[in-house]
């Protein structure tokens, strides 16, 4: 016999709310399971090899992702040191972009591809002529269609 009285087993199960991000990461799994589902299907066809002609397609982006892990397997020296900063890049961007939209838009693309920049300046010089050549026809539509209307008036 006890000495002490046992007090009554009022216990209750209280589950802890969840947090902003834990239902919007929720929330995307829900919203993305019907496209997973479809890869592993497609991925399963392609990979055993009883996909039909109409998985040409596929096949092709097999292709292009086992190129990828095979480059994923043996990286040039230094290839994830360099992937690891500018990955970083785009989180300091993220970071300093706080409280406006358009910044987080601009700014972590912008400082990614400053990082990137450093490490592969010949890509970079290629990408900034197209980019250059590119906004240089838009911006010559643009003018193009602003004097069109200013004539027309």
């Amino acid at each position: 016999l006890s000495l002490y009285s046992s007090p009554a087993c009022e216990t209750k199960y209280v589950e802890t709310p969840q947090s902003q991000l834990e239902e919007g990461v929720s929330h995307l799994r829900h919203v993305m399971e019907p496209y997973t589902a479809w890869c592993q299907v497609e991925w399963f066809y392609i990979t055993s090899g009883s996909g039909s002609t109409a998985r040409v397609e596929l096949a092709l982006c097999s292709d292009f992702f086992s190129e990828g892990y095979e480059f994923l397997q043996n990286p040039p020296a230094g290839f994830y040191p360099r992937l690891g900063v500018i990955g970083f890049a785009g989180i300091v961007g993220l970071f300093l972009a706080r409280g406006s939209k358009i910044k987080k838009l601009v700014y972590p693309p912008t400082l990614m591809g400053i990082g990137a920049s450093m490490y592969y300046p010949q890509q970079a010089v290629a990408i900034g002529k197209v980019a250059g050549t590119q906004l240089y026809d838009w911006s010559l539509q643009g003018y193009i269609a602003v004097e069109s209307l200013w004539k027309d008036n």
